[in-house]
């Protein structure tokens, strides 16, 4: 499958303003922070077959299924921050601007994988809902790098200058750590406000994590050079093959660094052959070229680069971790981006926080108010990369303001009336559920407490109650409990049977006659009751012991293993 890069128009946003100056809207253009930003090309494939993603999906909306907020022209933002739209047959994705700081290259990374695996999802739905398959093969890669120079000071730098100067320095080692066997160049173009250096598309977060970062040292460092001259790379003593020229840049104005600008095709060469010739007489190897070039510039990379980025930087440089260059071939995971390679989350927020351009355009995409001059506004749309557009809730009037001017309110932004409201949501219902808890677990520990002091009631009472008389009828519940508490006998021969008690025959009683009985006199009660007595037999009289009267105690109950005498 073959690729190839057409011609593109110019876009207005690639001219550059002077401070002070104003903007094609008019607006009083300030100063901006210095940004990157990464976009990254991607050729689609469906059912198997190289086609026009204008021709499948239309637009973007038909591939998301929530809503998008317009950026300008056929651009979308996504929920994620970054940017979707067609350019010329492939899928591009764009980040948000990321300013320029320690660790910005992560961050920038980070931003465009989160929107890769966004649109592989949502491009999972559309395979669903159409029954058909879509791949996303990787094509090329674009960082870009915000240029200014103080007004006082050009003494005949321009950026286009500078792109042709990057060409003979970055070719090297964007090669070992971006590059593969298939890959045709390294390009970088002026684009008027910044530099867009293009590669091939990495597979691997790291990797490209790594590229970023060496390619914003680099160039952050060869703009404050005092001339955009060829001749400074001599004095600077940065390796450059003998005879290479950089060719014209096929798609817009710029310039590549081309297989066929140097003696051999370094794609497809040993990296750690000595076979090219230098400016200096030296040949050296690939490898060893990219490792003098970063040395050179290694104080403005380290101080803009993240703790992992660097270390694969000196790995791959000194030959402990190998380039996609060494490699048979090139990956696999080209083939399908977003399934066989994905986001690993290397840059976790709490380690690497999301940058202040990304936390204000995050808050106008998702459509949070802030609080700006005594009054709401409410984000309705997004200008370009550097504008987002409000509307005032007291009287609808449309206000503008750049990236720039709305870091004054992030603070206030982060603390909108919206995420309160949403954060006390959240309190409320966590409070709930720690309230059931509490009373589950009350409820538990009361059944627990309930249970124990029956347990210790009945302890008490078994002793505190006295032994038992023989012949009394105990209530039922006691009785099982003194039945099981009694031990059973060894042997029971020799004992007496005992007469089973014969209770008397019930006489059935007579029907209550209505006729009223006469009270009996209370001589005739009297005779009663002594003929009663009369017929009970006489009862045999307890012998009392001689002596003075023994304490009463309870016979000790015998265990299990214990002969007991009398059962």
């Amino acid at each position: 499958m073959l690729i190839k890069y057409q011609r593109k128009k110019e876009r207005w946003s690639d001219f550059a303003y002077q401070a002070g100056g104003r903007d094609a809207t008019g607006a009083v253009r300030t100063r901006a922070l210095p940004a990157i930003g990464l976009e990254a090309e991607f050729a689609t494939i469906v059912d198997g077959v190289l086609a026009r993603p204008e021709a499948v999906f239309q637009s973007p909306r038909n591939i998301v299924r929530g809503p998008l907020v317009h950026r300008t022209g056929r651009s979308y933002h996504l929920p994620t921050g970054g940017a979707v739209y067609f350019d010329t047959g492939v899928i591009e994705l764009a980040t948000p601007m990321v300013e320029i700081d320690r660790g910005c290259g992560a961050r920038g990374t980070r931003a465009l994988w989160e929107s890769l695996g966004f649109l592989r999802h949502e491009l999972d739905g559309w395979e669903d809902r159409h029954e058909r398959d879509v791949r996303l093969v990787g094509f090329s890669t674009h960082y870009n790098v915000s240029f200014e120079l103080p007004p006082e000071l050009p003494n005949g730098r321009t950026v286009e200058r500078l792109a042709y100067l990057l060409t003979h320095v970055l070719a090297a080692p964007v090669m070992l750590l971006a590059a593969n066997r298939r890959s045709t160049g390294v390009g970088v173009r002026p684009r008027g406000n910044r530099v867009e250096v293009t590669a091939d598309f990495t597979p691997d977060a790291a990797l490209m994590a790594a590229t970023a970062t060496l390619i914003v040292g680099i160039v952050r460092a060869v703009m404050d050079w005092s001339t955009y001259e060829v001749s400074e790379l001599a004095r600077h003593g940065i390796p450059v093959v003998r005879g290479f020229v950089p060719r014209k840049h096929s798609s817009r104005k710029g310039w590549v660094a081309r297989h066929d600008c140097f003696p051999e095709n370094p794609f497809t060469c040993d990296v750690n052959a000595a076979k090219w010739p230098t400016s200096r007489g030296k040949r050296l190897s690939l490898r060893e070229m990219a490792g003098r070039t970063t040395r050179q510039f290694w104080e403005s990379i380290s101080a803009l680069g993240d703790p992992l980025s660097l270390r694969l930087i000196a790995a791959v440089m000194r030959g402990r971790a190998p380039s996609l260059l060494e490699l048979p071939d090139r990956p696999a995971a080209y083939e399908d981006v977003g399934r066989l390679c994905r986001w690993d989350d290397l840059f976790p927020l709490t380690l690497l926080p999301r940058s202040r351009y990304e936390r204000v355009l995050g808050h106008a995409v998702a459509g949070r108010r802030v609080h700006m001059d005594g009054s709401w506004h409410r984000p309705i749309g997004v200008r370009g990369w550097t504008h987002v557009v409000f509307r005032r809730e007291s009287d609808g009037a449309r206000r503008v303001m750049s990236l720039d001017q709305m870091l004054a309110h992030l603070d206030a932004w982060d603390r909108t009336a919206n995420r309160r409201i949403s954060q006390r949501r959240v309190y409320r219902a966590a409070r709930d559920v720690e309230r059931r808890f509490i009373a589950d677990r009350r409820a538990a520990l009361s059944d627990v407490e309930h249970l124990r002091r029956r347990a210790s009631d009945f302890a008490s009472l078994d002793a505190e109650l006295p032994p038992v008389k023989e012949g009394l009828e105990q209530p039922v519940e006691k009785r099982v409990d003194v039945e099981r508490e009694t031990p059973l006998p060894v042997s029971v021969e020799g004992r007496p049977a005992r007469a089973a008690k014969k209770r008397p025959a019930k006489v059935p009683k007579e029907p209550p006659s209505r006729v009223r009985k006469e009270r009996p006199s209370q001589a005739m009660q009297a005779s009663a009751s002594e003929e009663q007595a009369s017929d009970r037999p006489a009862k045999r009289k307890r012998r009392q012991p001689e002596g003075p009267a023994k304490p009463r105690t309870r016979r000790p109950k015998g265990k299990d293993d214990e002969l007991n005498q009398n059962p």
